[in-house]
């Protein structure tokens, strides 16, 4: 068992906030270290780190950052709904997954993962399953003994039988994967 062997897995939150949407942004198909950095070079430019004051930042001063142009657009696409009340951060915990998926969603650059894990680390939801993350598909090829990894369908599957606790499998399923050199121990789950 993961648990067993490497202990629980960390309770990782992030504050619902549009600094903890930025950083999902820049950790979408890249390496959570790559995204960290820019993140953090990002903090040091953007003061406060706010949706206002990073609109009144020039994109070329944002973009030596390290953020690539389309990372660049989303994370002005965001500030600006954010700023405009298109999307209400103050409300989503109010809503239900779906609902506060389906509002995340709406907002360019904010696609389905970025929503899944927005509502997984910044508003704790416990049954969130977030769709096609490549960690959890690699640790659940080897827990589950796969020959390859999942392919989308099979990925939601498995997800499904852990209703509605998906988030506490996808915490321990993460912990596995950073704990056994990117999830490449045999183990069972």
């Amino acid at each position: 068992m993961v648990v067993d062997r490497y202990g629980p897995p960390p309770m990782w939150r992030r504050k619902p906030c549009f600094a903890t949407l930025v950083h999902i942004i820049l950790e979408q198909q890249v390496s959570l270290a790559s995204a960290l950095a820019v993140y953090n070079r990002l903090k040091a430019i953007v003061v406060p780190f706010s949706a206002a004051r990073f609109r009144q930042i020039d994109r070329a001063r944002i973009k030596r950052a390290g953020l690539t142009r389309q990372k660049l657009a989303y994370c002005y696409h965001l500030a600006e709904a954010i700023a405009t009340r298109q999307l209400p951060l103050n409300r989503l915990n109010r809503l239900s997954d779906a609902e506060a998926h389906n509002t995340l969603v709406q907002i360019k650059g904010v696609g389905p993962w970025s929503a899944d894990i927005y509502l997984l680390m910044a508003l704790r939801r416990p049954d969130i399953w977030p769709r096609g993350d490549l960690a959890l598909k690699a640790a659940l090829q080897t827990v589950k003994h796969l020959p390859t990894l999942p392919l989308d369908e099979t990925f939601n599957a498995i997800g499904h039988g852990w209703r509605p606790w998906r988030a506490v499998a996808a915490r321990i399923l993460w912990h596995f994967y950073l704990s056994s050199r990117n999830g490449k121990d045999a183990i069972a789950f």
